[in-house]
């Protein structure tokens, strides 16, 4: 014999909802409090995966790949490490802003197979020229035919020896100041170093590239804070707060690029244009 089901009334049942309601919102803030790392994981994406079709799709729209230089990034990516190179993404924006601020000369500490480096080249001038460091001869000769393919072999500068050398180099030529922009993808120890002679070698209204290998160790040594965080974005946040020579410009969260702007090249900038707007006030004043 089956037993009776017992019915529960409306006042109750929806007492049982409530406190079932309850119990779920005082779980999730529990959990709110207790695994924040797992919550700013979940704040911080603000694009789509790179592997979903809708970042696929805005890539397709977007891109626009050099053939050679297409070549040189899937060649890249078979090599061991290869995944570490900068995505073609993050390439195209550094030629773009070369490209906009008239660029004629480059840095590249790291060349690699030496994508970043052609991706550069080729958003010189015909007189344009990229001085790249590498330690280890194998890897650029890889890269070597595919700079030929596009033509632009003669712009790429490689020093066979360790970019601090190199810097050190070039300042003692008396290059400082003459540089444009410089891409920092290279050994951690050395990345306060790094930062410190490119600034001297960039020219005002210069761009210095940082990938987040070097950018959390660099940003470390100049400002004295550790930062734990995955991407560059939040370094910057700290490192543009307490350094006064220059600006972070943040990137997309989760990704692995930081750029820094020198703010000696906003005053100077903004006097220039001070000094015409004089100028043109004075000569309609004089008519």
């Amino acid at each position: 014999m089956t037993q009776p089901v017992p019915r529960i009334s409306v006042p109750a049942a929806l007492a049982l909802g409530s406190a079932a309601l309850g119990a779920a919102f005082a779980s999730g803030l529990f959990l709110g409090r207790w695994f924040p790392p797992w919550r700013s994981r979940q704040e911080k994406r603000l694009l789509p995966p790179e592997d979903s079709p809708l970042w696929q799709y805005l890539l397709s729209r977007s891109i626009r790949e050099h053939p050679a230089l297409r070549s040189l990034r899937l060649l890249t990516l078979e090599q061991p490490q290869g995944d570490s190179m900068m995505t073609r993404e993050q390439a195209q924006l550094l030629a773009n802003l070369a490209r906009l601020i008239k660029a004629k000369k480059a840095l590249d500490l790291g060349t690699f197979t030496g994508y970043s480096a052609l991706a550069l080249a080729l958003a010189l001038p015909p007189a344009g020229c990229v001085v790249t460091c590498e330690v280890d001869a194998g890897p650029p000769e890889l890269g070597r035919p595919l700079w030929r393919q596009a033509e632009e072999e003669h712009k790429i500068d490689l020093r066979l020896k360790p970019a601090l050398e190199t810097l050190d180099e070039l300042l003692a030529a008396g290059e400082a100041g003459t540089f444009d922009v410089a891409v920092v993808d290279a050994d951690k120890e050395n990345c306060t170093a790094y930062y410190e002679r490119c600034l001297q070698l960039l020219r005002p209204g210069g761009v210095l590239a940082v990938l987040s290998k070097s950018w959390r160790n660099m940003r470390h040594g100049i400002t004295g804070q550790r930062c734990e965080a995955d991407s560059p974005t939040a370094c910057q946040m700290t490192y543009s707060a307490n350094h006064q020579r220059a600006l972070g410009i943040p990137e997309r969260p989760g990704n692995s690029f930081g750029m820094i702007l020198s703010k000696e090249s906003i005053k100077s900038q903004s006097i220039k244009m001070l000094i015409k707007l004089k100028q043109e006030k004075k000569k309609n004043n004089s008519k």
